[in-house]
């Protein structure tokens, strides 16, 4: 199975981007987890993405705050997906980040998560590594399965509750 690059611009980003860690692991899928700036490293980040594919990565997260330009640097560098997750900052609570995430030129385009929403671009990266591998794909649909379970537990407990006191 191939494998999900994980690179923050900041070793401050690791609260954040860590979150993806235990999705991934629950799925059996290996990743690797760098810091790389789009603007203090940017030799070693475009490297990376350079040699992801041929180092076993079938995608990219990429990690950044306020100009967030580290997702655009990894994806000029390869064509595997890249999926950014726009961080929080003091600035401007990530709309920065998130725009600066979202308009790429045409050719180069990033996947984009919410607002430091690290745990749901683990998800996205197992569904696109999912589309060629069926064992995958049944791991994400006995998870949507439990979600499911889970929801309608809640709910038949509300109801219960309702009644109780109706």
């Amino acid at each position: 199975m191939k494998k999900v690059g994980i690179i923050m611009g900041s070793d401050s980003d690791l609260n954040v981007m860590s979150k993806a860690f235990p999705v991934l692991e629950s799925l059996g899928i290996g990743f690797e987890a760098h810091v790389y700036s789009a603007h203090r490293t940017p030799v070693q980040a475009a490297a990376f993405a350079s040699d992801a594919r041929e180092n076993g990565f079938g995608v990219i997260i990429a990690g950044a705050g306020m100009s967030a330009a580290l997702a655009g640097v990894l994806a000029a560098h390869t064509t595997l997906p890249v999926i950014g997750v726009p961080l929080k900052s003091a600035v401007l609570e990530g709309t920065d980040a998130l725009l600066s995430t979202v308009m790429m030129p045409p050719g180069i385009p990033v996947a984009s998560v919410a607002i430091d929403g690290a745990k749901n671009a683990a998800w996205l990266a197992a569904q696109i590594l999912a589309v060629d591998d069926a064992q995958l794909a049944e791991k994400l649909a006995e998870e949507r399965r439990a979600m499911t379970e889970n929801v309608l537990a809640k709910d038949e407990a509300l109801q219960k509750k309702l009644q109780e006191n109706g």
